[in-house]
């Protein structure tokens, strides 16, 4: 952070979204730049819900002392009218040593003062949870960025696939790639870095069960429960592969990008339910259902035996594509 001066720190900054990773990463960031200015930076935190207008009024105004100060005020929706009052009109004339950090889940509570904020200058750090797959993908790819390396967009859709869509896990992975290697992802590395964790994942199970592969299904099923992954999102995994062929297999004809809209699901899960789509006719689909909804209640219930719910499971949507073939 050499480059960074006095000059080049917003007065204000409002970090506006709800996604705990990108808000906290924020002000992690805002205080590095300013610890970069000043070492000793004064660094404090306030509930807007809990803080008097006193101390902040303390906190703002001029240090006989000198030296920078950075306020964090968190839950900025919470903030009461003479607080928000009080920092508006701050805001117009902001102190340059300070710089005053607020996290506003940007919903329509406290939409006025984020929106004065806004009004009056401040720098708006996006922080909102990602809408969808192809914005996870464009995550990944600027994360692997952030450290150096290069992600094409298929290395992107496995790191997904063998992660998972929780942002933290995901930044985490992205680092460890990008430490592990020379930098340069693609689908081959990430398959080779996570091969061990993909060949174990409920995914994996309701993917070869949805094809009638019954002795690759419990294989794997055997092997997720040896490694100790929890029989819960494997079940999910199987209701979820059922459910996906089911409203691709009803959508009809057309491309997968055609139907990505209409469905509400990314077009490379639509090509994957449509190859597995292949067999199954709709008493088929409807009686794994049956059989996916009874296999979840048994292991979200408590069953005494889980492990034999999930075979039953992969054999009962097995038969049921099976009896469905023409």
């Amino acid at each position: 952070m050499c480059d960074v001066t006095p000059a080049s720190l917003p007065p204000i900054l409002l970090v506006l979204g709800d996604e705990e990773l990108l808000a906290t990463r924020a002000v992690s960031e805002a205080v590095a730049r300013a610890r970069a200015v000043d070492p000793d930076v004064d660094v404090r935190e306030y509930q807007a819900g809990s803080v008097a207008v006193g101390e902040i009024d303390e906190m703002l105004s001029p240090s006989l002392f000198g030296g920078r100060r950075v306020l964090v005020l968190r839950s900025g929706q919470d903030t009461r009218k003479d607080l928000s009052a009080a920092l508006l009109a701050y805001a117009k004339n902001p102190d340059p040593d300070v710089q005053l950090v607020v996290l506003h889940l940007g919903g329509a509570k406290g939409k006025a003062f984020a929106d004065g904020l806004r009004s009056a200058g401040a720098t708006v750090v996006p922080a909102g949870k990602l809408k969808g797959h192809r914005e996870r993908v464009a995550f990944v790819r600027d994360e692997i960025r952030r450290h150096g390396g290069k992600c094409a967009e298929d290395a992107a859709e496995a790191l997904i696939a063998a992660v998972g869509n929780d942002l933290r896990e995901l930044a985490a992975a992205c680092s460890q790639l990008v430490a592990d290697t020379d930098g340069r992802i693609d689908a081959e590395t990430v398959a080779r870095y996570y091969r061990g964790r993909v060949e174990v994942t409920g995914f994996t199970v309701a993917d070869a069960t949805m094809v009638g592969d019954v002795p690759g299904a419990l294989e794997a099923l055997r092997w997720a429960l040896h490694v100790g992954v929890d029989p819960v999102p494997i079940a999910d995994a199987l209701a979820d592969g059922v459910r996906t062929v089911a409203r691709v297999a009803s959508a009809g004809r057309g491309s997968a990008y055609q139907l990505a809209s209409s469905l509400g699901m990314p077009a490379w899960k639509i090509e994957r339910a449509q190859r597995q789509s292949r067999g199954w006719t709709p008493e088929g689909l409807v009686e794994a259902m049956r059989a996916a909804a009874e296999c979840n209640a048994a292991v979200k219930g408590g069953a005494d035996d889980r492990a034999y719910a999930l075979e039953r499971a992969v054999f009962s949507v097995a038969a049921a594509r099976q009896g469905g073939v023409r």
